[in-house]
């Protein structure tokens, strides 16, 4: 799509705050009027679509496509998403530990993964299952009622953030803990890729994963600017 406007703003809407082009309010793809809850988000997105030169391109906006899912996905199918979410209580990749044949990887695993669920344990008195190998066991049903009941608790413009994190990084307890304002991108985004970064280390740089690393690094770092946006 072509560049159609010539500025972009922002202006209040009631508790909101609405994104302008050329002085006329701007629409989610299922025709909800772009606004947003926080004025550093609304100018953070209004700032994306500044940016656009000759040619408008979606995928320079995360701010905006996250702001869309909040608003057209979560507002209108929000029990639907908060399952997917929560649907890693049970099966969250920090449960799962290298086998038995693997000493190293279960030591290095358990001294990187270990703190972030002790303190998950701690912040909602939870249990946790650990599985050595990959076969699903269940984790305690207190456990997966009390994680469900974290991410229910959170507004649209969370759950939205959290729907990118835990698909990104394969685990609600580090987005929890970014929820929480615990841990930081720095410190969470190797915890979630500790396995890969092992195997980089033991056997050498595979340039092909190491690329989808860094394309979802930024995916996520954008999901963790936007959650923090939507509240500050």
């Amino acid at each position: 799509m072509k560049r159609f406007y010539k500025e972009a703003s922002v202006s209040p809407a009631g508790d909101a705050f609405a994104i302008m082009l050329d002085g006329r309010p701007m629409k989610t793809p299922q025709r909800n009027a772009l606004a947003v809850p926080t004025p550093a988000l609304a100018d953070a997105i209004a700032a994306e679509w500044a940016a656009q030169e000759d040619d408008i391109v979606p995928v320079s906006m995360p701010l905006t496509a996250l702001a869309q899912g909040a608003l057209d996905q979560v507002g209108n199918e929000r029990e639907r998403i908060v399952s997917r979410i929560a649907a890693f209580a049970d099966s969250d990749m920090l449960y799962y530990r290298a086998d038995g044949g693997q000493q190293a990887l279960i030591d290095h695993q358990a001294e990187h993964w270990d703190p972030l669920l002790e303190w998950a344990r701690q912040r909602y008195d939870v249990g946790f299952n650990l599985i050595h190998g990959i076969r699903y066991q269940a984790q305690p049903e207190e456990t997966v009622a009390r994680l469900t009941a974290a991410v229910e608790a959170q507004p649209d413009f969370v759950i939205a953030a959290m729907l990118s994190l835990v698909g990104l990084s394969g685990s609600l307890i580090a987005t929890l803990g970014l929820v929480e304002q615990q841990y930081d991108i720095d410190r969470l985004w190797p915890l979630a890729n500790l396995e890969e970064l092992w195997q980089e280390q033991q056997w050498g740089r595979d340039d092909q994963a190491a690329a989808l690393r860094d394309r979802k690094k930024k995916e996520f770092e954008a999901a963790a600017r936007f959650l923090d946006l939507s509240r500050s």
